[in-house]
Parts: C-alpha cells; sequence; structure tokens
C-alpha cells in the first residue's frame, strides 16, 4: 500500500512509519519543515503535495500543533487553526484528487469526552465534555478544538473515501521524547506519585495496539464515524503510577498536590489539564467489532515498555 501520513515527523507518525515500512508498505510524509524523507506543505493551501494524495491509497493525517505547552491565547488558537486548516485541506485535495485514497483516518482526541468518574466514556453513550461545572473554565477551549476538528472531517466532501475519527488516548511508545520517556523519566527521579489525589482516570494505548489498530480499521471497511484509540481498562491516577513505579524497580513516589502541580506544569511548559483532567475512555466499537488488544493492562504494557530497546 501506498500511506501518506501529514504531520508525521511527531512520536505517533514515528511509530505508524517504523510500522508500515518494515510491512513493505510504502510511506510518504509531510512536514511544515520538509527534509530530504518528508515533503513539504503548509497544512493550509493546495500545493504540489497534493499528487501524494492521487498515489495515496491510505491518508492517516496527524497534523496539529502539540498539545504540550502552555495553554495561552496564541498557542490554543494555534492548535485551533493548525487542526482545523490542515483537516480541510486534506479534504480538499482528496476531493479533488482523480483516484482518491479507500479510507481517510483523522487523529482526533480523546479529550473530546467528559471529565468525570462515575461511567467511562465509550462512543455510543459517552459525554462530550465542555459543561463540566468542576473544572477550570478554560478546559472547555480543548473540547472546542476537538469538536471543530470532527466538524471539518464531516463537511468534507468525499463520497469515495471513508472517514474515520481517531479519538485517540496517550499512545505509550519507548520513543525518547513521548509521553512515556517523559512519565518515565519523572518516576526515575521519585516524582511518580498520585498527583491531586489521584482519582482522576488516565486513558492510554501501548504503541503495537495502536499500530494494530489502526491496520484493523484500514482493514474494516465496515466501521467509519468516530472510533476511540484506547485501551479498554483505563485507571485512576495513583494506580496508573503505582503500576509504572513497579515496572521501573523504583519503590518511592513522592506525592504532588494541585498547587504543586500547577507550580510543575510551569517550569515544565505544558498545562495541568493533561494530568488533571479525568480521562475515562473505552474503545467500545473496537470491542465490538472483535479487535482484540495485546496490551489491554497498564501493569503488562508498563514492563514491556521499561524493557523495550529503543
Amino acid at each position: 500500500m501506498n500511506i501518506l501520513i501529514p504531520g508525521g515527523t511527531g512520536q505517533v507518525g514515528q511509530v505508524l512509519a517504523r510500522h508500515f515500512i518494515a510491512q513493505g508498505h510504502a510511506v510518504s510524509i509531510l512536514s511544515r519543515s520538509g527534509s530530504d524523507e518528508t515533503t513539504r506543505w503548509d497544512g493550509e493551501t493546495l500545493g504540489d503535495w497534493t499528487s501524494l494524495v492521487d498515489d495515496a491509497d491510505i491518508v492517516i493525517n496527524l497534523a496539529g500543533r502539540s498539545v504540550n505547552c502552555r495553554y495561552t491565547q496564541a498557542n490554543l488558537r494555534e492548535m485551533m487553526d493548525s487542526r482545523v486548516d490542515s483537516t480541510r485541506v486534506i479534504g480538499q485535495a482528496i476531493e479533488q484528487s482523480k483516484s482518491p485514497p479507500s479510507v481517510w483516518l483523522q487523529m482526533s482526541t480523546a479529550t473530546i469526552y467528559a471529565h468525570r468518574f462515575d461511567a467511562p466514556n465509550d462512543e455510543y453513550s459517552g459525554i462530550i465534555g465542555g459543561d463540566e461545572r468542576d473544572v477550570p473554565g478554560y478546559w472547555r477551549r480543548s473540547i472546542e478544538i476537538a469538536n471543530a476538528w470532527e466538524a471539518e472531517l464531516d463537511r468534507a466532501n468525499t463520497p469515495r473515501t471513508r472517514k474515520v475519527a481517531l479519538r485517540t488516548a496517550m499512545v505509550m511508545s519507548p520513543d525518547p521524547g513521548g509521553v512515556f520517556s517523559v512519565l518515565k523519566g519523572l518516576t526515575q527521579r521519585f516524582l511518580g506519585g498520585s498527583i491531586a489525589g489521584g482519582n482522576q482516570f488516565v486513558s492510554w494505548i501501548h504503541e503495537k495496539d495502536f499500530v494494530n489498530a489502526i491496520e484493523f480499521l484500514i482493514e474494516r471497511d465496515d466501521l467509519d464515524g468516530p472510533i476511540n484509540l484506547a485501551s479498554p481498562n483505563p485507571l485512576p491516577q495513583r494506580d496508573f503510577q503505582r503500576d509504572l513505579r513497579k515496572a521501573l524497580a523504583v519503590s518511592i513516589g513522592l506525592p504532588a498536590t494541585k498547587w504543586m502541580a500547577e507550580i510543575g506544569a510551569i517550569f515544565m511548559k505544558t498545562d495541568t489539564e493533561l494530568i488533571l483532567k479525568s480521562r475515562n475512555v473505552v474503545p467500545a466499537r473496537l470491542l465490538d467489532a472483535g479487535f482484540k488488544f495485546q496490551y489491554p493492562m497498564w501493569a503488562d504494557a508498563a514492563r514491556a515498555l521499561a524493557f523495550a530497546r529503543q
């Protein structure tokens, strides 16, 4: 297959490219910087890069500014624009293609769901966030971005191309700079304790389950619309960190209060929504379709990641 991955230079893109190349597929990557290994695009306008869409069997659009940043107005606007604009222009390229791809897998986010503790969010009965009363008001912006992202996918006029919105939890791989790498480093410095009580749920997915789910969705032409890409067993943050400490043979994890987390986030140039929001997300549609997870439990995934070669 010919696979096109706009925005494929980040951690998730590297995981996918590595996997598909190893399987013998041809992978092309669009990036804003361009390089010997990628094709340059601006993520906003049509250009010469659209010839890669004509040649592609599959498009997996991952483009969008990283959410691992301070949620300033400027960063939030860039997060919104980079997602919506890139989705719109991919849709335009597919619409005008004489030989459009069979499927367009569009990155979305599990953050679209409400902060909650009472029940998991699946694709059937999950509650879309934005109206919670007990969270900071600015968390609504993440929901607005996610909704706008998926709305742009819905608007795309691509009748010959199946569209899937990938509501993805944290993808755990051992790659340097990825989420697991950051958590591993903090835990090894004894900073892997509970945060603000640790009751908030953590949703995640092992890289192998992520790529297997992508392949599954490519093959299953009866699946479209929103699909949750997350382990079927999210768990409270205190338990998540306990299992990670065990996997790394770290005996101590200093807890942090909410205000301590706020200070730490400033120094790390990130935002506490990423660690304080309760993301209780489960993959009902994948499970109903018969998908089997290799790592359904975090304790097993953490051990595998802890000993994985980078």
